[in-house]
C-alpha cells in the first residue's frame, strides 16, 4: 500500500482542524523540552491542553494558533499561553505576559476590547517591542533525533 501525502494549507482548515493542527505542532516543540501534552476536550480552568514534563512538573496550557492574546480572566490562574508559528513559538506563563503587555505597550490594555467589558487583547502581529520582551519563552526549532538513536 502506498500513501499520497499532501502538504495541507492552514488557510484551508475548518477552525476545529486548525485547534488540532495547532496542538500538533506546540506538542511536538514542547516534546523537544522533555514534555508529553494531552489535548482536554474542555477548557479546564482555562487551559486547552496539560503538558507533563519528564521530571514531574505539570503546566496548564492555553493555546492561541499564530496570535497573541490576553484576557483578564485568565489571570492568576497558574496558566501558560502557548502561541506562534513554525517560525517563532513562544510558551510563557500567563501573568508574565500580561506585565510585560503593560509595560512595553500600555495601550493595549486602553483598547475597546478591553476596556469594553471582554477585557481581552489580541495581536496578531506582536510589536518588535514585545517580541524582543519575551525572547526568552521562544522555544526552538523542533528536532528529531537522529537515525542512530535508539526508541
Amino acid at each position: 500500500m502506498s500513501l499520497n501525502l499532501k502538504r495541507v494549507s492552514y488557510e484551508d482548515l475548518t477552525t476545529k482542524q486548525r485547534e488540532i493542527y495547532n496542538f500538533q505542532k506546540a506538542a511536538a516543540a514542547l516534546a523537544d523540552y522533555g514534555f508529553n501534552c494531552i489535548k482536554l476536550n474542555d477548557d479546564w480552568e482555562g487551559a486547552d491542553f496539560l503538558a507533563y514534563h519528564k521530571d514531574g512538573e505539570t503546566l496548564k496550557v492555553q493555546l492561541k494558533g499564530r496570535g497573541l492574546t490576553i484576557a483578564q480572566k485568565y489571570l492568576k490562574k497558574d496558566l501558560y499561553l502557548c502561541f506562534g508559528s513554525d517560525e517563532a513559538r513562544y510558551l510563557i506563563p500567563y501573568d508574565d505576559l500580561f506585565k510585560v503587555i503593560k509595560r512595553v505597550t500600555p495601550a493595549a490594555l486602553r483598547t475597546r476590547s478591553w476596556l469594553e467589558g471582554r477585557q481581552e487583547y489580541y495581536s496578531g502581529r506582536p510589536s518588535k517591542d514585545v517580541v524582543n520582551a519575551i525572547e526568552r519563552f521562544k522555544l526552538g526549532p523542533v528536532t528529531w533525533p537522529s537515525p542512530q538513536a535508539s526508541g
